[in-house]
């Protein structure tokens, strides 16, 4: 993990359940004996997301609604970090309201500005197709003092743009940010789904629960994750000078070389190649840049 990620270290479920009461109820012993929860329980992965999310970035409540993605907190948090540091300049990361953030797929738990308005405190456009989904971060926003005048959202009404009809001609990000639908069919991300059961409860029959659940604009895309990060690329060239950096996590190792190669069609002069490891799960962000002066690739 990144080494300013808040859950380098095993989650202290102590502190947790003094700032959210009803975890204890999840908590169990794992097999060495510490204090921690059945990850395929999916209340409660929801319940210890509420710890860490009031816990750690002062919230005072959050939620889902149900049949939603429940993220998973620590690798969101990595790739704001990661940001931060692509944001780098010769006084440090900038940091406030002015650096202000597009988020590409915003969903309905917001978690990408929740973390980053806490760490940073930068100002973000979070971006969704989902009205269900833009409903419940405006109820977010609104239960949550600190994240009002932070946050603002935007419905994007076509199946296939990524940042036309959602941003102005004169409007400018530091960065954009994406977690691109992963799968090309929803075919695709039932199987997808079954494998974490499979993996968690030696069952792939089990019909997949809420922590392994989403929604179609979630879920799949035409194209996958591949066909969604090249129109964002295209429609990138077109509007260079949106957003300093235009970037999106990238799922399968599979997936790279062909974002690579629709980069060298539109030849940024910058692009980064970061890794990110949690646990036995490897993704990867893929930055590039129309402004900054190397184009060298970096891992």
């Amino acid at each position: 993990m990144h080494p300013r990620n808040r859950h380098l270290e095993r989650y202290d479920f102590n502190s947790l359940v003094l700032s959210h009461a009803p975890l204890g109820a999840h908590l169990i012993d794992n097999p060495i004996g510490d204090r921690s929860i059945n990850f395929a329980d999916p209340q409660a992965v929801l319940a210890l997301n509420r710890a860490l999310l009031i816990h750690h970035y002062g919230l005072t409540t959050w939620d889902i609604p149900t049949g939603y993605l429940c993220p998973p907190i620590p690798g969101r948090a990595d790739y704001i970090h990661h940001l931060a540091d692509l944001l780098k300049g010769p006084n440090g990361i900038p940091r406030g309201p002015q650096t202000r953030i597009l988020d590409i797929g915003v969903g309905a738990s917001a978690v990408y500005p929740i973390i980053g308005i806490a760490e940073y405190g930068w100002t973000f456009v979070g971006v969704d197709s989902d009205a269900p989904a833009l409903a419940s971060v405006a109820r977010l926003t609104a239960a949550n003092a600190c994240l009002q005048g932070q946050l603002t959202c935007r419905q994007q009404q076509s199946k296939r743009a990524i940042f036309a009809g959602v941003t102005s001609d004169n409007e400018r990000f530091a960065a954009s940010m994406c977690n691109p639908p992963f799968h090309a069919s929803m075919h695709a991300a039932r199987e997808g789904a079954r494998r974490k059961n499979r993996n968690l409860h030696g069952d792939s029959s089990r019909v997949p629960t809420l922590n392994f659940a989403g929604q179609a604009a979630e879920l799949y895309c035409e194209g996958g994750e591949v066909g969604f990060v090249e129109r964002m690329i295209s429609e990138s060239a077109e509007r260079p000078n949106l957003c300093g950096w235009f970037t999106t996590l990238v799922s399968q190792r599979s997936s790279v070389p062909f974002i690579e190669r629709a980069l060298s069609v539109v030849e940024p002069s910058a692009m980064r190649l970061i890794e990110m490891q949690h646990g036995q799960k490897i993704s990867r962000i893929i930055a590039w840049s129309f402004e900054h002066n190397t184009s060298a690739a970096q891992n």
